[in-house]
């Protein structure tokens, strides 16, 4: 393709005349490029990987040699990490697993780069059980991770703790930071953000303080970026700018420049966000040297290519799409919104730049950002406001801290000072995050949605830019096209269903009639409105009332008739179910059940105990009766 398209721009002329030819060639070119770089990158592509070795059995136990590749944040139970394999058994393998270590008293904290042996089966990570969760199977299948593997402790020979890798060595550096920060007087809310802001960690941020971060709609600060990248970018023009004076001194400042930049992305953890932000400002770099002007759309268009060249799954990455978004709309709106009003005064002309950049950031971001997040944080501006401003003294702050530290010259008042300044923001955040009155949750929003609301603010801006004919024709088409998705959504979800939920030891039931749903449960009424499962539920099914009561016995949807058979295990009825759903662990003969009712589906809960479920299984496979298990195959449907 690429030697065919050399051929058409021989036939257009070198002046690139606008040809039919050439266009489409340059299409297909990109196309069979996409193609040709997702399959070389995908994992089971590879000959050496493991599933593609078949010897190599994953439902048995394997001796499993692997290296720590990226620690993540640890759950309740476990320390999880990803890891690379190097052998299974005696062959050499290829490809990446999720490790999940017990946590015990003893916990040993990895390191990336050492290498372990452990002996465990491949065990797969199980889909969402209950409609509408986050799927994060098919979230580490994006990663290339398609089994997981469960450990202890006493169960694991370390064979090597030595770096061989870049990341080994970030890591090393991280923790060696970490180490001399640790001998001051840091709140372990500060060094989690010091962690977050400046070195690209969040595993040891907690749970409460991330939320409060998200609903004042500034948790972008936390996750370096363009913006943290820009920032570091002035600061090094500026600090190496005597440089220049030297024969060949522009050169040398952008290599140095390109160097350290790089540095800081992989200590950072080369996350989606900092190497997308990366690369486009060492595009920017490069051009500064040239002095070339650039055109920002052709910067973020070649930064996003190259990325995607090396990195094809980043397509799919949450960040790296809000990433992009953001900067679009930075550069494409945040003009259009300045004009607006042009202060005299350059303070509040400076606060009045940062107030349009967060309005179109939040503009870029907020469709996808609802589809993902469902909330909307309506003091978002309040936190910005406050904090991007000083943004580039708490970085530059921070990485003179960080440096001390290193050299072991950092003094005990600029470091409690930077503690300070560190609280300040949290309070701040804290504070924005607390006016609940202003955070939208639970909003439903799918991808039509998205597409519709993108469209309408591409046709705005155009508008906005240019007001003629066309134009308004696109915006009218946009807004049709937007009605048209909400009327669709509404017929969609004007629909009756009845759901059998998974819960481990309870029962809960839901029957959805339109917008309203009615669940029944055995739990306690207030633990019950705080499960994840049912708020899911609503807002992927756009509910918009739900009303709870407690369970029946017998339930009816238009076509099917549910006979439910609790631990009394009474079952004797004047008519024959359709399905039965057997809960509560019921001592019955099933066989007898099967023969007087004659159902066409037997369906268990996940209230029963294991055992029984698995006698329950064995006797509809021998009575021929298709047998549903809600710990296996997930939530029950009736539509």
């Amino acid at each position: 393709m690429l030697i065919v398209l050399f051929i058409a721009l021989h036939i257009a002329g070198l002046t690139l005349k606008k040809t039919i030819g050439f266009g489409l060639v340059s299409y297909l070119l990109m196309t069979t490029l996409g193609v040709l770089t997702y399959t070389t990158h995908h994992h089971k592509n590879f000959p050496q990987h493991y599933i593609n070795i078949e010897v190599i059995e994953t439902s048995v136990s394997n001796d499993i040699t692997f290296r720590i590749k990226e620690r993540l944040k640890p759950t309740r139970y476990h320390n999880k990490y990803i890891v690379e394999l190097f052998k299974v058994n005696t062959l050499p393998a290829q490809g990446k697993v999720l490790l999940n270590i017990q946590k015990e008293d003893t916990s040993k904290i990895y390191n990336v780069d050492d290498i372990l042996l452990i002996h465990s089966e491949f065990q797969e990570i199980r889909s969402p059980l209950n409609p509408n969760q986050f799927n994060y199977r098919s979230y580490l299948e994006k990663q290339y991770i398609y089994h997981q593997l469960f450990t202890e402790q006493h169960l694991i020979f370390e064979i090597s703790s030595k770096r061989q890798t870049i990341f080994g060595y970030a890591d090393a550096l991280r923790q060696t930071i970490n180490n001399r920060l640790n001998t001051f007087d840091f709140k372990p809310e500060e060094l989690a953000i010091i962690n977050a802001l400046i070195l690209g960690q969040r595993q040891d941020m907690d749970r409460g303080m991330y939320t409060e971060y998200a609903n004042a709609g500034a948790i972008h600060i936390l996750a370096v970026s363009g913006l943290h990248v820009g920032i570091i970018l002035m600061m090094l023009s500026f600090v190496l700018k005597p440089i220049e004076n030297l024969k060949r001194g522009n050169t040398i400042k952008v290599v140095i420049i390109l160097a350290l930049l790089w540095s800081f992305a992989v200590i950072a953890g080369l996350s989606a966000s900092v190497t997308r932000a990366v690369t486009m400002f060492s595009i920017v770099a490069i051009a500064m040297h040239l002095k070339r002007p650039t055109n920002i759309y052709n910067t973020l268009s070649i930064s996003m290519f190259i990325l995607l060249l090396v990195k094809p799954m980043f397509l799919f990455d949450v960040g790296f799409q809000m990433s992009y978004l953001a900067v679009f709309a930075i550069v494409s709106i945040q003009p259009l919104l300045y004009k607006l009003w042009l202060p005299e005064w350059k303070v509040t002309d400076y606060f009045w730049q940062i107030f349009t950049v967060t309005i179109a950031a939040q503009l870029g971001v907020a469709p996808i950002s609802l589809l993902y997040f469902h909330q909307f944080p309506g003091l978002f501006f309040i936190s910005n406001l406050a904090i991007i401003p000083f943004l580039g003294l708490i970085l530059g702050f921070g990485i003179l801290v960080i440096l001390l530290s290193l050299l072991n010259i950092l003094p005990e008042i600029i470091a409690n000072l930077y503690g300070r300044l560190i609280s300040a923001m949290n309070h701040v955040v804290s504070w924005v995050s607390k006016q609940e009155a202003f955070l939208i949750k639970d909003i439903s929003f799918d991808v039509t949605h998205v597409i519709a609301t993108y469209l309408l603010l591409v046709a705005l801006v155009l508008v906005y830019r240019k007001f003629h004919f066309k134009r308004i024709a696109i915006l009218l088409v946009s807004i049709l096209f937007l009605q048209s998705i909400l009327i669709y959504t509404k017929s969609k979800h004007s629909s009756e269903s009845f759901i059998i939920f998974h819960k481990s030891r309870y029962s809960v039931f839901g029957k959805k009639q339109n917008t309203d749903l009615t669940i029944w449960h055995n739990l306690d009424s207030t633990v019950i409105k705080t499960q994840n499962m049912i708020g899911d539920y609503k807002v992927g099914n756009f509910i918009k009332s739900i009303r709870y009561d407690t369970l029946h016995n017998v339930y009816k949807t238009p076509h099917k008739t549910l006979l439910v058979i609790d631990s009394l295990g009474v079952y004797k009825v004047s008519f024959k179910p359709d399905y039965i759903l057997l809960r509560n662990s019921p001592k019955l003969n099933l066989k007898r059940v099967i023969d007087s009712l004659q159902p066409e589906l037997i369906i268990a809960d996940g209230s029963n105990y294991k055992s029984y479920v698995k006698r329950w299984e064995a006797t509809c496979l021998k009575e021929k009766l298709p047998f549903h298990q809600t710990y296996k195959k997930g939530a029950f449907i009736i539509k």
